[in-house]
């Protein structure tokens, strides 16, 4: 029995649990559940496939993430009509965020199926994200495209490509606020720093100056993340003047 047959075969073999945990979350069944079971083996497992190529579920996301974004692209070219590249760009960003993939993932709780020799609660939140794209890159293994494009109508499109609501979603307040900064001639500054303090993690805390006066503070675990939280603080305090614009 290969490595990756000895690890699911509590789920797979016995009793079909997962064939049949997989098949209510497609919608359809699975032709060849292997593909799906290395959508959830992770790399830390340090398995190899008999070539000595690594077993576990990143090929898979990367395939997965070009198959949704594929998806995604066409349905907007057929829905909007009169959007030029740069606003399809921008709306197809909005779908495949990383806050986006990360709670679709976590919604269909991936997680509780991922095989690993690392504790679950040290993933980082983008894993969620991460197996949603594997799940997709599985399934376009196991059935194709078009199934491929009804697991992605179903989980993605239908409960949340909303054109207009899309229009209103902001990925990033750095960049909007960066950007009406430049726009109104001021000037703005990121003052970050590590500020652990107790923690045992590592946290960074940021200042940011507009003009040359603190408008918003902010502190997280990455440096990215306290700016962006910053920068969403300041664009509530100056969201009339932003928005006018």
């Amino acid at each position: 029995m290969s490595g990756i047959k000895k690890i699911f075969s509590s789920r797979s073999d016995t009793n079909g649990i997962f064939f049949m945990r997989m098949q209510s979350i497609l919608g359809f069944k699975p032709k060849e559940i292997s593909h799906y079971e290395k959508a959830f083996t992770h790399r830390s497992l340090g398995l190899k496939k008999e070539d000595g190529n690594p077993l576990n579920y990143e090929r898979l996301e990367f395939l997965g993430d070009a198959m949704l974004g594929a998806v995604i692209a066409a349905h907007l070219f057929e829905a909007v009509q009169g959007g030029n590249e740069g606003y399809l760009t921008k709306m197809r960003s909005k779908v495949v965020s990383r806050k986006h993939l990360n709670e679709l993932g976590s919604e269909l709780n991936l997680l509780r199926y991922v095989k690993a020799n690392i504790p679950k609660e040290n993933f980082g939140v983008n894993i969620h994200g991460n197996l949603f794209e594997a799940l997709i890159g599985a399934i376009y293994l196991d059935r194709g495209y078009t199934y491929c494009k009804k697991f992605i109508y179903k989980r993605v499109i239908e409960p949340y490509v909303d054109i207009e609501k899309l229009e209103g979603r902001i990925i990033s307040y750095k960049s909007v606020l960066i950007e009406w900064c430049q726009k109104e001639k001021k000037t703005f500054k990121f003052d970050t720093y590590e500020d652990t303090g107790k923690d045992t993690v590592k946290h960074f805390a940021v200042r940011l100056y507009i003009d040359g006066k603190i408008v918003a503070k902010a502190r997280a675990t990455s440096k990215k993340k306290a700016e962006e939280i910053a920068s969403k603080r300041s664009f509530y305090a100056f969201q009339r003047q932003i928005e006018n614009k």
